[in-house]
C-alpha cells in the first residue's frame, strides 16, 4: 500500500526558510509525477510545485523563486524548499503522487504539514 508523510512544517517568521519532505513507502520511480499542494483556512487545495518523472518542474507564480522542489530517488523523498517565506504562505502542506498517466490512475495523499509563517 502506498503511504505519503509529509514532514518539516512549523512556525517561521517571515523571511524565513523551511524544507518539507515526502517520504513514499515504495519507489518515487513508480510514479509519473508528484507534487506539492497547500489548504490555507477557506480555501481550496492550490497547487505549489510539481516535479515530472523527466525532472520537468512547474512552480505557481507566487512561489516561483522562492520555493524549490526536488527528489533523491534512492531515499524515496521528495523535498520542497521554501525561501523568503510570506505570511500568505501559512497554509496546510501536502505531498501528492500519480500512479499513472491515465486519467484513472491512481492519486495518493499524505496527511499534510501546518506551515505557520508569522509577519
Amino acid at each position: 500500500q502506498v503511504q505519503l508523510v509529509e514532514s518539516g512544517g512549523g512556525l517561521v517568521q517571515a523571511g524565513g526558510s523551511l524544507r518539507l519532505s515526502c517520504a513514499a513507502s515504495v519507489s518515487i520511480l513508480s510514479f509519473t509525477d508528484m507534487a506539492w499542494y497547500r489548504q490555507a483556512p477557506g480555501k481550496q487545495r492550490e497547487l505549489v510545485a510539481g516535479l515530472s518523472s523527466g525532472g520537468r518542474t512547474n512552480y505557481a507564480d507566487s512561489v516561483k523563486g522562492r520555493f524549490t522542489i526536488s527528489r533523491d530517488n534512492a531515499k524515496n523523498m521528495v523535498y520542497l524548499q521554501m525561501n523568503s517565506l510570506k505570511p500568505e504562505d501559512t497554509a496546510v502542506y501536502y505531498c501528492k503522487a500519480r500512479g499513472g498517466y491515465a486519467v484513472e490512475s491512481p492519486l495518493y495523499w499524505g496527511q499534510g504539514t501546518q506551515v505557520t509563517v508569522s509577519s
